[in-house]
């Protein structure tokens, strides 16, 4: 299954898709986490060692030029459109305790979403992972709903979209499902997130009325640690693992 994570900023969407490949590494499931945010902060949460370099993919000038038949540093009114790329994954994923991590990296200028070679050669990877790899794939995509104008999502299985109980990430959650489906996603499901009571879970049913609610992850010590550093999600137990498990079997 191929799944990317998205949602307002601040929900804990980052968290999750390092949990739900944790979960997923359990069962023994070979999973390729891919990190499409412009923070690119999955490696820390990962707790990657700081000794195992990590290029963003978009920063591999030379790479993209050659696969897209340009020149660093010139301009460039015609490129491929559709680079090789089926190498890319094996050659720069980094594997640490069982999950595979590739740092997309995004364009990090004004007119990000324009043609241009860099955007080629991520659109043309991020296809080629979501269609024509038969592992799991989750991307970590950049917060917000600028990245489905973009296109950059196109060919995923489900777009999980991770809401806390208020309205502004609710709000965003609709705008991502309309966004969705005019690029050919059709599912776009919910996880309610630092859910604090029945309460919180109820306000959330209540007011996604039409989008599917795969579970609730509860405010937990353990989570946050894991977001400080302070705690390995190898270390994560009990509650937030068995709910991240039941969000997995509700994406079945």
């Amino acid at each position: 299954m191929k799944i990317a994570v998205t949602g307002k900023g601040g929900v804990g969407k980052s968290t999750l898709t390092v949990l739900l490949a944790r979960a997923l590494r359990d069962r023994g499931t070979k999973v390729l986490v891919v990190d499409a945010d412009p923070d690119m902060n999955l490696a820390t949460l990962f707790q990657i060692p700081e000794g195992r370099k990590i290029t963003p993919i978009v920063e591999m000038k030379e790479l993209i030029a050659e696969r897209t038949g340009t020149r660093v540093g010139e301009p460039a009114p015609f490129f491929t459109m559709n680079p090789k790329v089926d190498d890319i994954p094996e050659t720069y994923w980094i594997e640490h305790e069982g999950i595979r991590l590739l740092v997309m990296g995004t364009i990090q200028r004004g007119g990000g979403g324009c043609a241009c070679p860099e955007n080629a050669f991520l659109k043309s990877l991020l296809g080629h992972m979501v269609v024509n790899r038969k592992d799991w794939v989750i991307l970590d995509m950049e917060a917000g709903i600028e990245h489905l104008g973009r296109g950059t999502a196109i060919g995923v299985d489900t777009m999980l979209v991770v809401v806390e109980p208020n309205r502004t990430s609710i709000e965003t959650a609709f705008r991502v499902r309309n966004l969705a489906r005019d690029i050919g996603i059709k599912r776009v499901r919910l996880v309610g997130n630092k859910i604090q009571s029945p309460a919180q879970e109820e306000f959330i049913r209540s007011n996604t009325e039409g989008l599917e609610v795969l579970g609730f992850l509860g405010q937990s010590d353990q989570i946050w640690k894991v977001s400080t550093g302070e705690m390995s999600f190898l270390e994560v137990s009990g509650a937030p693992l068995e709910q991240v498990g039941r969000v997995l079997e509700a994406l079945g």
